[in-house]
């Protein structure tokens, strides 16, 4: 590896280094991802935080991984750049450009991912005015708590109800959510009965 390196100038030797750091740190890095490792430590420098978690909210731009995607391609980009009749400036310039394309695709992709995934919090403002059927039986004038079988949000879900009915409202019976009561209780009105 020494007499690799003996025939290169400094500014060859300083893009073969930072090419072949960045690489084994993102080898880590993708190993460590398929393993199920985390990375949720975060690292400040020079006052900005740089979060290595790349779930978070929004556009995040400087993370650990952003940087290491960065370097990485900055390094190859200047030694692929070094074989060609360029100067110092013009290598950098481009290895510089290169790195900082690689942030922003990076970026981009992790927040687009972001933006696609659902949110599985049940709105239970949602539910009023959707149908279901009873499926613990509910008592009359609020006097018992059943449960109902409402679709709500794409998912059958299974909530607590009460009814201002006269009477029980037995298993099966078909009922619209009319109200709110509380944060996991309803208010039911029948629809119709089952036969």
């Amino acid at each position: 590896m020494q007499e690799f390196f003996d025939g290169m100038s400094t500014f060859e030797q300083t893009y073969w280094i930072i090419a072949l750091i960045g690489s084994a740190i993102f080898i880590v890095i993708l190993i460590m991802t398929f393993l199920g490792g985390d990375m949720d430590s975060d690292m400040v420098a020079d006052g900005t935080d740089f979060e290595a978690d790349d779930g978070g909210v929004g556009f995040q731009f400087f993370t650990f991984k952003n940087l290491i995607a960065f370097f990485t391609i900055f390094g190859w980009t200047g030694v692929v750049c070094t074989g060609y009749d360029l100067s110092d400036g013009v290598i950098l310039t481009i290895s510089v450009i290169a790195g900082l394309l690689m942030m922003v695709a990076t970026s981009s992709l992790f927040y687009f991912m972001n933006r696609l995934t659902e949110d599985g919090t049940l709105k239970i403002k949602n539910a009023i005015g959707t149908v279901g059927e009873v499926y613990l039986p509910i008592g009359a004038n609020r006097t018992k708590t059943g449960k109902v079988q409402i679709s709500v949000q794409g998912s059958l879900r299974e909530l607590e109800a009460l009814t201002d009915e006269n009477i029980d409202l037995a298993t099966g019976t078909v009922v619209k959510v009319i109200e709110i009561v509380s944060a996991e209780l309803l208010l039911v009105e029948t629809l119709s009965k089952n036969k």
